[in-house]
């Protein structure tokens, strides 16, 4: 199975061009940074922390970002030796077969779908009170779904379309627009870390893990959230100058740099403002306007604004590769698996899933949806890891440019990690997983099986 995969090519009767090789370390890096830096420290933090972990949420970053760390050097390892565009439902396929690589895929599916749709309400709250306190009111029922009492979340629509125009262009256009963005969030993390610094209160810290140790990890469970789109990065292979080199350091150089800043915000912020008063929509402008410090506020508001955005970006891009993967394995319709010859983007698969977000963002509220997404990456992830300890073994003489360092012990731990992450979501959250599952299981007897590729 894994050689007919590392052999296999784009289907010459529905691909005319194939993907661009544009891609180097240095984009990766500010790709998985674009990636990772958005809902979690901006939103996420004074959720979890208020509700979840108290100050106490500085350990919940520092265990689900070694969690991740784990699955990334996994991560790293296969995507240097497996290749291919797919992510994790690829190493999936090579290490577990057609079944379990569906499986995953599915659920990654639902992870960039929700999280993409998600981010683009939040984007549309922030650029909602921008205009607001620019003394511009938009009609109350082109900012709010149905299910709010609005017609449709308009600017949710709007910020879809944008990026999926950009995608469309081409992957290096991309790039330098995420990269760009990606400097203006590090310039506001900055601006919040030079305002706060000065305002640090110790006493904001006697109470430091107020809900336990359950707290912790429950914190932990939902900030992993922050953590997802490293593994984006993984779906960049075909487009990568040297992949097998490259793809390793930007998964793990900007897993470590956005720990490290998760780290230090979640510890700032607790420091200046007591983690019950975090609970609200931007907890890190509205800690700085309790301070009084207004200008720094509407800053970092901004990068609010401008983090989100490469969230999407990149959290799109990924679903984007991943489908185009799917689909020219059979198991979805190969009609769509067709990349542009002029801007080298599969724009038929961008359109088709660009316009099934801007519905779910225009329409619908999505309740809980942090730990939805969490729950298919966890399982994605714990796969990934699984997959290393399976290759080594079946396929030990697999060229490995990379290797995950003191194996089997660290895909061990990403696996545990991993599963004790999963178990401290909420049932709900395991109910919903369940029913998505069985959604897929019925979607791959009823198509996917009948029309694979791969056999």
């Amino acid at each position: 199975m894994l050689r007919k995969l590392l052999r296999k090519k784009p289907l010459q009767n529905i691909h005319h061009a194939g993907l661009h090789r544009s891609l180097r370390a240095i984009d990766l890096t500010l790709m998985g940074i674009g990636a990772i830096i958005g809902a979690g420290v901006f939103v996420l933090t004074g959720v979890a922390a208020a509700t979840k972990a108290g100050p106490a949420i500085v350990i919940s970053y520092m265990i689900a970002g070694i969690a991740s760390m784990f699955a990334a050097l996994a991560y790293a390892e296969l995507a240097s030796s497996v290749g291919g565009t797919g992510s994790a439902y690829g190493y999936a396929y090579a290490g577990f077969g057609e079944f379990i690589a569906w499986l995953i895929g599915w659920n990654l599916l639902l992870e960039y779908i929700i999280a993409v749709s998600t981010v683009a309400i939040g984007w549309s709250g922030y650029v909602n009170n921008l205009l607001v306190s620019m003394h511009i009111a938009l009609p109350s029922a082109l900012v709010n779904d149905p299910f709010e009492g609005g017609i449709i979340n308009l600017l949710a629509i709007l910020i879809v379309t944008a990026i999926s125009v950009l995608l469309s262009i081409g992957i290096k256009h991309s790039a330098r627009f995420n990269a760009v963005i990606v400097i203006i969030k590090l310039i506001t993390i900055a601006v919040f870390i030079a305002a706060a610094i000065s305002h640090v209160n110790f006493k904001n810290w006697e109470s430091f893990s107020p809900f336990g140790w359950s707290g912790v990890m429950g914190g932990a469970a939902l900030v992993f959230f922050a953590y997802i789109g490293f593994d984006a990065l993984s779906t960049a292979v075909e487009e990568t100058i040297n992949p097998k080199r490259d793809i390793p350091i930007g998964i793990i150089s900007s897993l470590v740099i956005c720990t490290l800043i998760y780290i230090v915000v979640s510890a700032l912020l607790t420091l200046i403002t007591p983690y019950y008063n975090l609970n609200v929509q931007s907890p890190v402008a509205d800690a700085l306007l309790q301070l009084g410090n207004n200008g720094a506020a509407g800053v970092v508001a901004a990068g609010a604004i401008a983090g989100l955005t490469t969230v999407m970006l990149v959290m799109y891009y990924g679903l984007t590769r991943i489908v185009l993967a799917m689909s020219r394995d059979g198991l979805l319709p190969t009609s769509i698996a067709t990349v542009n010859s002029t801007t080298h983007t599969p724009i038929r698969i961008i359109i088709i899933l660009g316009i099934f977000i801007a519905l779910i963002a225009g329409l619908s509220p999505i309740g809980r949806a942090a730990e939805l997404v969490n729950i298919g990456t966890l399982a994605a992830f714990t796969f990934v890891c699984a997959g290393v300890i399976v290759l080594r073994i079946t396929h030990p003489d697999l060229p490995r440019p990379f290797k995950t360092p003191f194996s089997p012990f660290i895909p061990v731990a990403g696996i545990l990690s991993c599963l004790y992450l999963m178990i401290s979501l909420p049932a709900v959250t395991w109910w919903r997983f369940i029913i998505w599952t069985l959604l897929g299981l019925i979607i791959y007897f009823v198509y996917g099986y009948k029309h694979s590729l791969i056999k």
